[in-house]
Parts: structure tokens; C-alpha cells; sequence
């Protein structure tokens, strides 16, 4: 079995890095998933976080897209309740004017930051994400406003340019049939949901209806891996990860531990418990396992592709931690994950208006 393999790039910092080391590593990243014939890489929108410096996503997705040739790149997603849905169209537009058919638009209902940061962004209730989605579809030219409409002269720019395939993300499959109903690509984060995939990709296609974008339902499943040469330095390196995890739980977003940090650490009754948990949710292992373990969370999901996080202290170990994997499941780019974008705008009603 060949699996559509991607990438998601959380730009991790690590213990005795910078922030502005980890952004300025993306590209090379980037790179390397290219050469290795992954599909995409993402980025996804985290504020006020010193372990992940992805807080801009669209900054990250024109460099990166500059960078390379082939592999598209992408949001994991923007956050849409912090954001004007003009402001995001515009910016996502304007992107794939620059690289015409490599940008993905990833959007989450989630804040991505604490309450916090959230005020800062002045961010919309999550409840209004229905609402801010509709209003993005009509600055993409998706839906189409009456004539009538206060807002029907307004034009998002650049004209002419289409918005790039909308992708919804979940993480509990509340958001799995509305991708399916208007036409999006759909995935689900199970690189740090507890929750099971199956019934929300299976709600997914279920409700899903072909647009412009989409002509085919076509489901992500997120994966947080560790993989190593062996499976005794694959458990080594992914005590890192435990400790960060640890730290999460307790609101503490340090950087990234290394494994001597991770050993070092003295780890209570409680904190084994949470880290049990937590490796429920991740590969670890050398790479047959990883292969055999990616290939059955595929499977039993009815995903169609798997994008991997692999959450390193170091960017040479992430590296390397892709390229055993797609050594070892003989992975291949898949030209079903590249969806079309065309077609005309469908009528709104007119009773129907964008949020605000």
C-alpha cells in the first residue's frame, strides 16, 4: 500500500534555539519534504507560544512557496476567527497569483492561542465560525451576493485570481459535514485529538457535494510521529516530546526539551500517566513499525492521504525522520491530493449575508 504522504510543519523551537532560527529553517525543510515527493507542507496559525513560531502562516507559505518548485504549501490552518474573512481572501489570493496552483488555504475554528493572545487578536467567539466561513466563500467568488446587497460591490483583490482549495480542519468531527456540504477538503487532527477519525472523514464524505475545487471528497489524517533507526532511539527521542507534552498540560510553553532534558527530568506518578495517554496518539518506533502503523490509521480511517508532525528537538533529526519513513512505505506524491480549481460562483439566498 502507497500512501499519500505530507508534511506539517509546527516550526518548532528548541531548547537553545531561537524563534527566528526556527522560521528561517522552514524553508530548508520545506526542501527536503520536495525532494522526498511528499505532496504539501502546511503551517498552522499558534500565537504566543515559545515552542512554535508559526504565528503567521501566510508570511511563512510565500517563503517557503519561493522556495521551491513543486510541493504545494499551504495554511494548517488559519484561524479564521482572528482574522477578517476580506483580509484572509485577499491574502491567500494574492499568494496563489504569485504560485498559481501550489497554495492551500487551511481553515480552523479554534483560536490557536490562549484567552490572552485572543483578546489581543480581538478574535471572534468560535460559534460565529459558520458565519465568517460563508463570508470568505463570497470574497472567493464561491457564493454570490444579490445585487441588492449592501456589500455586492466590494471585490476582493487581486481580481481575477482564484481562492485556493478551502480545506476545513477538525479535530472531534464537528466540522466534518460542513466540509462535505460545501464541497472542501477535509482534515482531521489526529496528532493531538484523542478522538477517533473514522466517523468524522465517514460524516465527511457522506455529506460531501463536488465543487469547482473539489471534485472528489479527499480526507488528511494528521499524524504525530517519532521514528528513528531503531526503536530504542525512536523511544529516546520522543521523551522530549513527553516532557513537552507534561509542560502543555500544566500551561507552561517552554521551548522544546532535548532528550537529556527529557531523562533528566524527574518525572511523577501523574506525569507517567499523561505521557501514557499522549503516546496513544503518537508513532514511535524504527521504521517498519512506523510503516505498518501509518498504513493501518490510514486504512482503518478511509483517509486519503496522512500528513506527519514530527516534532523534533532538531531540525536534522526531522529530516531524517522523513526520509525513513518515505524509505521505508515507498511513498509517493499522489495527483489525486492536487484538487482543481475553476467554475462559476453559486447564488446566495437572499436572505443570507456575510457575518458582521
Amino acid at each position: 500500500m502507497s500512501i499519500a504522504l505530507s508534511l506539517l510543519d509546527l516550526v518548532p523551537v528548541g531548547s537553545g534555539h531561537t524563534a527566528a532560527e526556527a522560521v528561517r529553517g522552514a524553508a530548508r525543510l520545506a526542501r527536503h519534504a520536495e525532494a522526498l515527493g511528499l505532496t504539501r507542507v502546511w503551517y498552522a496559525e499558534h500565537h504566543g507560544m515559545p515552542s512554535v513560531a508559526s504565528s503567521s502562516p501566510e508570511v511563512l507559505i510565500a517563503h517557503v512557496a519561493a522556495s521551491t518548485e513543486r510541493i504545494r504549501v499551504g495554511s494548517g490552518g488559519i484561524m479564521l476567527p482572528n482574522h477578517a474573512p476580506l483580509r484572509v481572501a485577499e491574502a491567500f489570493r494574492t499568494l496563489e497569483a504569485l504560485h498559481p496552483g501550489r497554495i492551500d488555504l487551511g481553515m480552523g475554528r479554534a483560536p490557536g492561542s490562549d484567552a490572552l493572545a485572543s483578546r489581543a487578536l480581538r478574535a471572534a467567539d468560535g460559534e460565529h465560525f459558520p458565519q465568517l466561513l460563508q463570508e470568505l466563500q463570497v470574497w472567493s467568488e464561491q457564493l454570490a451576493l444579490p445585487a441588492d446587497h449592501p456589500m455586492a460591490g466590494l471585490k476582493a483583490m487581486p481580481t481575477g485570481v482564484p481562492l485556493p482549495p478551502i480545506w476545513l480542519l477538525g479535530s472531534s468531527g464537528a466540522s466534518a459535514r460542513m466540509a462535505g456540504e460545501s464541497g472542501m477538503g477535509y482534515a482531521f487532527a489526529s496528532h493531538f485529538s484523542p478522538s477517533p477519525p473514522a466517523p468524522a472523514i465517514a460524516a465527511y464524505r457522506a455529506a460531501f457535494e463536488p465543487s469547482a475545487a473539489f471534485e472528489r471528497p479527499h480526507a488528511i489524517l494528521g499524524v504525530s510521529v517519532m521514528c528513528a533507526p531503531t526503536a530504542d532511539e525512536a523511544d529516546h527521542l520522543a521523551q522530549a516530546m513527553d516532557l513537552a507534552w507534561v509542560r502543555i498540560r500544566r500551561g507552561s510553553f517552554l521551548p522544546l526539551p532535548t532528550p537529556q532534558e527529557a531523562q533528566a527530568h524527574a518525572w511523577t506518578d501523574d506525569e507517567r500517566a499523561l505521557v501514557r495517554a499522549f503516546r496513544r496518539l503518537v508513532v514511535v518506533g524504527d521504521p517498519p513499525k512506523v510503516a505498518a502503523e501509518l498504513q493501518a490509521r490510514a486504512q482503518a480511517s478511509s483517509a486519503d492521504e496522512v500528513m506527519l508532525a514530527c516534532n523534533f528537538h532538531d531540525a536534522a533529526t526531522r529530516e531524517r525522520c522523513l526520509s525513513l519513513i518515505v524509505e521505508a512505505l515507498g511513498a509517493r506524491p499522489d495527483a489525486a491530493a492536487r484538487p482543481r480549481v475553476a467554475g462559476p460562483p453559486q447564488p446566495l439566498s437572499a436572505t443570507s449575508s456575510p457575518a458582521g
